[in-house]
């Protein structure tokens, strides 16, 4: 799956957001390293969801975009 991204330079480091998933960032020292940690925050952000979901009637729908 593809997912985007926002990433913000700061005087610091990087941070990195997930717009679709709220609440789902990470940050690293280079652009890359940012990039590197949110793919590993986004994987835990949906093991979490669907291990919160598990025994509940889960449905999906397809939405035209």
């Amino acid at each position: 799956m593809k997912y985007k991204i926002i990433l913000r330079k700061s005087e610091e480091n990087y941070s990195a957001s997930c717009p679709n998933l709220p609440g789902c960032w990470s940050q690293g020292d280079t652009e890359q390293e940012a990039i590197e940690n949110i793919k590993d925050a986004i994987q835990e952000y949906l093991a979490a969801i669907s291990e919160s979901i598990q025994g509940q009637d889960v449905r999906e729908i397809e939405i035209a975009g």
